[in-house]
């Protein structure tokens, strides 16, 4: 009996310091909230009604664009069907948020003619329908236009924009996504570097479902970055034949309604040959550009264009304010209570501290392990509070213990036979009380959301913690104590003096 309560309460102490150990080794801490480490908290809104599960597949792509931006700590969830991004501790929040929002439709398209910034006309209405063709063959970007020289793989002749195409607007970025068997008229991306140039675009001749998933990397071909990316088998077939129709000739590459840059296919080839499925995205980008494209593109589209409704910057000055204030409540409050149980207790007040001490060294490695995990476990001040209040039912699970002891003890039985026999009671009552806190806990992170989850989650793993605590560590300790003569019948800071034994009776 003796040896079992040995290794029971060894492997407890075991356990907590080598998990401590570890973490602390490996570097690993708490990933802080929000509102603990400051940062910005942005809400999207999908343009229309979705079901919940492209709303989730929504959640699992800004999931992914988010950890492959590097934001530790980022949390992606939905709530009340929009969808609400929190990135704490983020230095550059803007380029980010920019990124999560990219629907990434993207297209390839043929182009007909360039077009000159949008002028409204100074009298008349404005055109609504997107011209089929160009106002004349002379600004016709076609091959035989433009003349390509192999040898420097520059057009020899500068085909003129439309002036016609001047009265035209752009087309919105819904008419672009939802008629890809149309012409559209869209501009340059702000970030390509081509100004304010627009281009009238021909119907989508490789929709951006042929990019191989995942193959999209960003890479420097000298004098600038550009974008590496394979085609599926059948977007390998078609992305040859948009480029063998358009053949030393532009195609534009179409993303969310902006052309990202629009290169001339094999100018310095005197035939056309097969790509063999893989295309090479040019244009003047910067690394990040390079970067964030090929993220975006490997992450997939959107199944849903999103609106940004709301966004809120929380300063790292308020984040470390809420830390202290929160740390200094649960520290001064645990101070409190430690000292009552020992001053009340004696020896087995020693066990609540060492057993508070146990749990938090594994409470410290699980929440630091899953903020490294997929899933992204973050600590926010919910989560201190919902710790906070653990420490209560902690508390409550020696007390019962205790108390029933104690009522042993008043029976006439001795300490040494009453350590045992009151656990297996004492027990059952701390059982009972565990799970309804559990259950609570559980209700509140499935029906809840926002930072009650966080709460929710805090409060169920620390009171899983404290059961499998109050058997394996506080049971074989305060038996081994309640056996020992010595520590039990010691005058000040012995278990019969918590116990408020009388002098002269068992012990």
């Amino acid at each position: 009996m003796k040896r079992s309560l040995v290794v029971s309460l060894a492997v407890s102490v075991g356990v907590a310091v080598v998990l401590l150990a570890v973490t602390l080794g490996v570097g690993w801490h708490p990933k802080l909230g929000l509102d603990l480490a400051g940062g910005s908290e942005v809400v999207y809104k999908p343009a229309h009604k979705v079901s919940s599960g492209q709303l989730n597949n929504a959640i699992n792509i800004i999931r992914t664009r988010v950890d492959a931006a590097g934001a530790a700590g980022a949390t992606v969830a939905s709530q009340g069907g929009n969808i609400v991004v929190q990135l704490p501790g983020v230095k550059d929040p803007g380029a980010l948020i920019k990124l999560i929002g990219e629907t990434a439709q993207m297209q390839f398209r043929p182009v007909l003619c360039f077009a000159n910034p949008y002028s409204k006309p100074s009298s008349g209405s404005v055109p609504t329908t997107i011209p089929s063709t160009c106002s004349s063959s002379s600004y016709d970007q076609t091959a035989a236009n433009l003349k390509v020289n192999t040898s420097s793989g520059q057009p020899t002749n500068a085909v003129p924009a439309d002036p016609a195409l001047s009265s035209y607007p752009s087309s919105t970025f819904e008419y672009n996504d939802t008629h890809p068997n149309a012409n559209v008229l869209l501009p340059a991306a702000p970030s390509s570097g081509q100004g304010r140039v627009r281009y009238l675009l021909g119907p989508t001749g490789v929709p951006g479902t042929a990019i191989a998933p995942g193959s999209s990397q960003a890479v420097f071909n000298t004098p600038s970055w550009v974008v590496d990316l394979n085609l599926t088998g059948s977007g390998s077939s078609q992305w040859d034949k948009l480029a063998q129709q358009q053949f030393h000739a532009y195609v534009a590459v179409d993303l969310d309604g902006d052309v990202y840059s629009a290169p001339l296919t094999l100018p310095t080839a005197a035939t056309f040959t097969s790509f063999g499925g893989k295309v090479q995205i040019s244009g003047s980008f910067t690394e990040s550009q390079a970067k964030n494209l090929a993220l975006v593109l490997n992450s997939g589209a959107l199944p849903v264009r999103l609106a940004k409704i709301d966004q809120t910057t929380v300063s790292p000055t308020l984040g470390k304010s809420s830390l202290k204030a929160g740390l200094a409540a649960g520290i001064g409050g645990l101070l409190l209570v430690l000292l009552y149980t020992i001053f009340y207790y004696r020896a087995l007040g020693i066990v609540v501290v060492s057993g508070l001490a146990t749990t938090a060294a594994i409470l410290w490695a699980i929440v630091s392990a899953l903020g490294h995990t997929s899933l992204n476990l973050t600590l926010d001040l919910a989560g201190v509070t919902g710790v906070i209040v653990s420490i209560g039912i902690t508390v409550d699970s020696y007390i019962v213990y205790f108390e029933r002891l104690k009522d042993e003890v008043r029976s006439g039985r001795s300490v040494r036979t009453s350590v045992d026999r009151s656990f297996r009671g004492a027990f059952r009552t701390v059982l009972a009380a565990d799970l309804v806190s559990l259950a609570a806990a559980v209700v509140l992170y499935l029906l809840a959301v926002g930072t009650v989850r966080g709460f929710a989650f805090f409060l169920g793993l620390a009171t899983l913690l404290d059961i499998a605590t109050t058997y394996f560590f506080t049971r074989p300790l305060v038996i081994m104590l309640g056996r020992n003569a010595r520590v039990t019948g010691a005058r000040i800071i012995g278990v019969a003096r918590g116990l408020a034994v009388q002098s002269g009776a068992p012990q």
